[in-house]
């Protein structure tokens, strides 16, 4: 499967809700919408100058699908538990062309900043 469509978010966290925003996020591809078969690429990173701020890149097969994925109802929810954590954010969509990404030290507790 190929990646159509990306999307990349910056959010800065509420107070004292950085590692919730983290730990929520990272359940993504198990209980949230980047589970979705169609999501091929999803990223969690922290800012390493700024603790609260933290970066999300998604890779789909296509828009239509992380739109589609995106409209159930229950992505929705997992959408607004992230909401609550979140005091400002940034959304941009694009098209990604290549790369690498080799995650695997990611996995560990040093890896999140905490």
């Amino acid at each position: 499967m190929n990646i159509e469509y990306g999307f990349q978010a910056t959010m800065t966290a509420k107070e004292g809700k950085a590692d919730e925003l983290v730990d929520l996020l990272l359940s993504g591809p198990t209980v949230g919408p980047s589970a979705h078969e169609g999501c091929l690429v999803f990223l969690v990173s922290r800012s390493a100058a700024h603790r609260d701020v933290v970066h999300l890149v998604e890779g789909w097969v296509s828009e239509q699908v992380h739109h589609g994925v995106f409209d159930d109802p229950e992505s929705q929810g997992y959408i607004a538990r992230c909401a609550e954590l979140v005091a400002d954010s940034q959304y941009t969509d694009f098209v990604p062309l290549g790369g690498k990404a080799n995650l695997a030290h990611a996995t560990s507790p040093s890896a999140t900043g905490r």
